[in-house]
């Protein structure tokens, strides 16, 4: 399955749950989680091959002084 069609379905996901009062049929559920198994995985990924963008210090610092 693509990365794109995993948070395409979660979004549905989404929809149909507030849909249905904040609430996941037993298949919705199953389906949801083996999803957010799926992406989890994928981000583990990225950042185990260091492809995430890291902050350095010194922007760090300037957010911090922003606030």
């Amino acid at each position: 399955m693509k990365p794109s069609e995993v948070l395409y379905e979660l979004r549905e996901l989404n929809q149909a749950w507030r849909k249905q009062d904040f609430a996941f049929t037993r298949e919705q559920k199953a389906r949801y989680d083996t999803l957010i198994t799926l992406r989890r995985e994928r981000v583990k990924y990225f950042y185990a091959n260091n492809m995430v963008c890291k902050v350095s210090k010194s922007a760090m610092d300037k957010l911090k002084e922003e606030d």
